[in-house]
Formats: structure tokens, C-alpha cells, sequence
């Protein structure tokens, strides 16, 4: 269900009433307009109603490679020349997916992660069956000290700043905002994003990425998914950071 409200801010009546129909219609799942996205009271009554609102940060792990190849295609980088790391406690089907293709195109792939145990069986299988290396570390001196890109897959504000982070590094964060304490980063720290794809209707009321997240069968395994995406020829158009779009030198 798309909803689009031309008002400033719902009162609280016309919230429940809007949930309440809804609910009537056993709807579930709903892509908010950008308006209707800033109203906070809207989203917090619409989430204690185990309603899903299509954001995008569902989509966008499954979008991390082209988000780099974006980046690194505006920062005139090769992937054979540059650091990876990729931060990542919690193990997924999705995240190692992304985690093998990596391996295969960057210089060196750092796995940064709380759990060196989990990720010690996914290292010994990528270079068992794939030949691929990949380097598992939790050293908050130096894992980030030369990662020219970071992509911060579930590190929350609190954990990231504990690390020593390359001053000039790119950071890729796909669960929620994030924000760089230290002084002297110099970096560019990258929060949300949006696309382009193929027979996009979207009337520039609502995020090209929640339409698309929202046509997608969640349950599809991660190569079908991708497939679907190509198919779509989805691209990243912008990418967002603290103050807004990100416009690269």
C-alpha cells in the first residue's frame, strides 16, 4: 500500500483512523511518501501496529556492490588496487554472499567483527572452494588504518567510533545513521542512498528505493534477488550523508 498525505502533521485521530483502515484491509506492509516519512508520530504509532514501512535498508544490503561501484567509480578508484573492510558481527546468507565476490575483486577484504570464531568457518571454506583470503581482526588500532572504503554492515554508532579509522576513509553504514566522532576524519561518511531503475512510475513523491524493496519477495534466495535487481537495471543515483547528498571531487 502507497500512502501520500498533502498536510504539514497528522493529529493523532487521523493517525489511528488511517491505521485502523489499514488494519481492516489486513495490510501489513506500506510505502510512505517523502512528506509523510518527516512525521515521526506517524511512523512511531504505525510501528507499536507491527506495521512494516518499506525504508530501503532491507534493499541496500543486497545493493552494496553497486553502492561501492559507484563510489568508486566517482573516486576514480580499482577495485584490484583497494583496502576493504567490512564490519559485521551479525551472519547472514546475504552478507556472505557479499562477503565472497569481495574477496574476488578487491585487493585485501578485512572482516572486522566481535565474533572471530563465527567467521573462522566462512574463511576456511571461501579459501578451501573458492581459493579466495580474506583476514578476520578486531584490532581497534589497526583494522581501519588503511580501509580506504568501510562498509559498515551492523557496527552501531557506539562500537565504530571505538576504532581507529583511516582520516580519508569512505564510509558505506547500511543499518541506520551513523556518525564519526573523531576530529580529524576527514572522510565521507555515507547513511542512505536512492536509485533509478526500469518502468519506474514513481512520481517524485515517494524514494525510488522503497518502491523497488517493496516489489521484491523477501524470501528469495540472495542470487535470485540479485538477478531480479540486473533484470531491473537498478542503479544508485545519490548517495546521502549527515548534510545531504553527497557530491563527490
Amino acid at each position: 500500500m502507497f500512502l501520500n498525505f498533502d498536510v504539514s502533521q497528522l493529529s493523532n485521530k487521523m493517525i489511528n483512523k488511517i491505521i485502523k483502515k489499514i488494519l481492516k484491509h489486513n495490510v501489513k506492509n506500506v510505502v510512505l511518501s517523502k512528506k509523510l516519512q518527516e512525521d515521526e508520530n506517524f511512523i512511531n504509532i504505525a510501528n507499536s501496529n507491527n506495521i512494516n514501512i518499506f525504508d530501503g535498508r532491507w534493499l541496500e544490503k543486497y545493493l552494496a556492490y553497486e553502492i561501492i561501484e559507484y563510489v568508486l567509480n566517482k573516486k576514480n578508484m580499482k577495485k584490484e588496487e583497494t583496502e576493504l573492510a567490512v564490519l559485521i558481527n551479525q551472519i547472514d546468507d546475504a552478507s556472505i554472499e557479499n562477503i565472497k565476490v569481495f574477496a574476488k575483486e578487491f585487493k585485501i577484504v578485512n572482516i572486522v567483527t566481535n565474533h572471530i570464531n563465527k567467521f573462522k568457518k566462512i574463511e576456511e571454506d571461501m579459501y578451501n572452494n573458492l581459493g579466495t583470503m580474506i583476514t578476520i581482526t578486531n584490532n581497534k588500532k589497526k583494522s581501519l588504518r588503511n580501509s580506504k572504503i568501510i562498509l559498515n554492515v551492523d557496527f552501531v554508532n557506539e562500537i565504530i567510533n571505538k576504532y581507529n579509522i583511516y582520516d580519508e576513509a569512505i564510509i558505506i553504514n547500511l543499518d541506520g545513521d551513523v556518525k564519526i566522532n573523531r576530529k580529524r576524519f576527514n572522510g565521507i561518511n555515507i547513511n542512505n542512498y536512492e536509485i533509478q531503475f526500469d518502468d519506474n512510475n514513481n512520481n517524485g513523491k515517494f524514494y525510488s528505493k522503497d518502491i523497488y524493496e517493496s516489489m521484491i519477495y523477501k524470501k528469495l534466495p540472495f542470487n535470485n534477488i540479485r538477478e531480479q535487481i540486473k533484470k531491473s537495471n537498478v542503479k544508485i543515483s545519490n548517495l546521502i550523508g549527515n548534510n545531504g547528498k553527497i557530491k563527490f571531487n
